[in-house]
């Protein structure tokens, strides 16, 4: 708690609170606030974040789980390359436990499928380089925070001539569901606080293509709760003075370009493709698949797998949770039919979904 202290100072807090509603007190409507990161949906639940903010400042979660907008034909392709003779899954353990249209992984490995959780893609690599007779797939999910440790593991097993190690590539890319999100006549964002991880590797600058076609300011803001103030407070300022900018409050960790290196490697090994979203839908040039010159280690090539047309889970409002329209509270299932120990939909899953995030932190409405 040392380092963390400082970022928690009430006095502080009461400080940056005072100035959004002194920004905000002649607004004859609220703003609507969006945060595109899991981690920062936490955040706020936990500090009680969105019970402190004057009513005409609306903070909303959208789509920035990464397991949480794993769509469920994912899952049932993975179910189905499990289900091979001779084939492990290696996965994160946040996974398994996504349903698919009639499984999750966790079943399946009850009923004797091979799925082991991994705490990084060298594990898998591992995995297949000491089981030269087992085809190993790795379960590719994340943002650009998690796919350039993929590509890094892709090169890996690539230097060590493994012939036994594929990848199943899920990863996405924000800022193209963040256009789409600032396209939504419906939604309606006002602005943006971005997702800092994502930023630490893209850069600042991946946002100013947003900000040009869509006039919706940016602000790249920290987890802690001084941190989120503040970026809450620089995004006021903007949409009051009827400005639109990327703006970075968490500049101790965020640079205008990013993290070169990890992009270059990311590149090397992935490149752009159509990408389906639970909840949103197909958003062109939002997703990660492996780059042809890798096309030995992708599994969608390689170990082909008949697959149904996926089924949503029945009266599940995930999807539209994820584009901020409703809150969990609006979906029927939550606390009855989906909890975390019995989840319906992916956003009860992951430890970063908001239904998980309510349903831990209280009521995640306009009061705690």
């Amino acid at each position: 708690m040392k380092f963390q202290q400082e970022y928690r100072d009430p006095v502080l807090g009461r400080l940056q609170l005072r100035a959004i509603a002194e920004t905000v007190a002649n607004l004859d409507r609220a703003m609507v606030l969006m945060e595109v990161c899991g981690t920062h949906t936490m955040a706020i639940c936990q500090h009680g974040i969105r019970s402190l903010l004057p009513k005409t400042v609306r903070l909303i979660s959208g789509p920035g789980c990464p397991v949480c907008v794993t769509p469920v034909g994912f899952i049932d392709k993975a179910v189905a390359l499990g289900r091979r003779p001779n084939t492990y899954l290696a996965t994160f353990g946040d996974m398994v436990r996504v349903p698919g249209s009639s499984t999750s992984l966790l079943e399946e490995q009850a009923r004797g499928t091979k799925v082991k959780i991994v705490y990084s893609p060298l594990d898998a690599v591992t995995l297949a380089e000491n089981n030269p007779g087992i085809d190993v797939v790795f379960l590719g999910v994340g943002f650009e925070t998690t796919a350039p440790t993929v590509a890094a593991a892709i090169l890996v097993a690539e230097r060590k001539n493994l012939r036994n190690f594929f990848v199943l590539s899920c990863h996405k890319t924000m800022p193209k569901a963040m256009a789409a999100l600032a396209g939504d006549p419906e939604l309606k964002v006002d602005g943006y606080l971005c997702p800092a991880h994502v930023s630490a590797i893209i850069g600042a600058a991946a946002y100013q293509p947003l900000v040009e076609t869509y006039h919706v300011p940016c602000v790249i803001t920290g987890f802690e709760p001084l941190d989120i103030l503040q970026g809450i407070l620089m995004l006021t300022r903007q949409l009051v003075s009827g400005t639109a900018r990327v703006e970075t409050q968490y500049r101790r960790v965020v640079k205008p370009h990013g993290n070169v290196k990890a992009r270059d490697i990311l590149y090397q090994v992935f490149r752009t493709c159509d990408a389906s979203w639970r909840g949103i839908g197909d958003i062109p040039e939002s997703g990660l698949q492996v780059h042809s010159r890798y096309a030995r280690f992708d599994a969608d090539l390689q170990l082909p797998a008949a697959v149904e047309a996926p089924v949503e889970p029945l009266g599940c409002l995930c999807g539209d949770i994820l584009k901020g329209k409703v809150g969990p509270r609006d979906c029927p299932l939550f606390r009855k039919q989906c909890t975390p120990e019995d989840p319906v939909g992916a956003c009860m899953v992951s430890s970063e979904g908001t239904c998980a995030a309510e349903y831990k932190y209280g009521a995640f409405g306009d009061t705690i």
